[in-house]
């Protein structure tokens, strides 16, 4: 298996843990998937909570949405290791800090709405709104933007021509 790593390509076994484990950003890349499906997990049971006005599922949607918050601080501190140990800590450009832009982006998103149902759970009988909505659709396509620039960078996808 062949993968790029900072513009070189690399042989890679995929069955070596420890390459895997050691790699400079192999962490990253793998602990960023739990935020983003928890994240998108708790946003589709919001819509659907709404749409059938159902509390479980809106129950759901908040627990999703707390470990989402909670999974983003080891996603981001690997993702700031990352970029000290492959790049040394230099000046992003391009890609990289549109990425490292839209990630910090996602996670105060995140963390916001997970502050703003908090508060909503404490307050009995109150319910999502349109105005919760709004910022959830701008969380979810940031996180989408960001999962898909970061999947260009890791040289899982290629950047369109």
């Amino acid at each position: 298996m062949i993968a790029a790593l900072g513009g070189k390509e690399v042989s890679v076994n995929p069955f070596d843990l420890r390459a895997a484990l050691l790699a400079k950003h192999a962490q990253h890349v793998v602990l960023i998937h739990f935020p983003i499906a928890l994240f998108m997990a708790s946003f589709a049971f919001d819509l659907l909570a709404l749409w059938r006005r159902d509390r479980n599922l809106a129950t759901a949607a908040y627990y999703n949405l707390i470990a989402a918050a909670v999974a983003t601080l080891p996603a981001v501190a690997t993702g700031l290791l990352a970029w000290q140990w492959q790049y040394g800590g230099k000046r992003l450009k391009g890609n990289l800090r549109l990425h490292l832009v839209l990630g910090t982006s996602s996670t105060v998103l995140i963390w916001l709405l997970a502050w703003w149902r908090t508060r909503l759970r404490r307050e009995p009988g109150q319910r999502l709104s349109a105005a919760y909505v709004a910022p959830g659709l701008i969380a979810a396509a940031a996180v989408t933007l960001t999962g898909h620039l970061g999947g260009i960078l890791s040289g899982v996808e290629t950047a369109p021509d």
